[in-house]
């Protein structure tokens, strides 16, 4: 089975993320959307918030499976047996932060990392952007799948 772990902290997930699950779709046996937890961190939405959000855009699909971890995503890899990361990029500088990442956990697990490119029409999206967005009170609702918009 070819599986793929998709990690994130999806605050929330975007119309981004989910062009690039739902596109992966075709490349893999299973796709693992794995919210990752970081204490440091200030998130907008709880964990169970953005882990309901993933699971009801994805209620029609048996081959994403949505999940939490902690820790070194190449150590969750190993503990669900994925063979593949799966990454989104949307442009120049995400490749060089997210090429930096993917040999990293190569020389430390021999786990691939699969880019995809993000659509024309998601590529300006960003969990980072919808927060601003919700924060000041914008339409976010053309960012985000009907999932997140409540």
């Amino acid at each position: 089975m070819k599986r793929a772990l998709f990690p994130g902290s999806f605050d929330p997930i975007t119309l981004g993320h989910y062009d690039i699950i739902t596109r992966a779709l075709d490349l893999f046996d299973e796709i693992v959307v794995a919210i990752g937890i970081n204490s440091d961190k200030n998130y907008m939405f709880t964990v169970e918030q953005r882990k309901e959000f993933i699971e009801k855009a994805f209620a029609d699909e048996p081959k994403v499976k949505v999940t939490t971890y902690q820790g070194l995503t190449v150590d969750f890899c190993k503990e669900i047996d994925a063979q593949f990361i799966l990454r989104g990029l949307r442009n120049p500088a995400d490749f060089e932060f997210e090429k930096a990442i993917a040999h990293t956990n190569r020389k430390l697990s021999q786990i691939e990392t699969v880019f995809l490119l993000t659509a024309a029409r998601t590529s300006f999206i960003s969990s980072s952007i919808v927060r601003d967005v919700i924060r000041n009170h914008g339409d976010y609702t053309v960012l985000v799948p009907e999932s997140v918009r409540v």
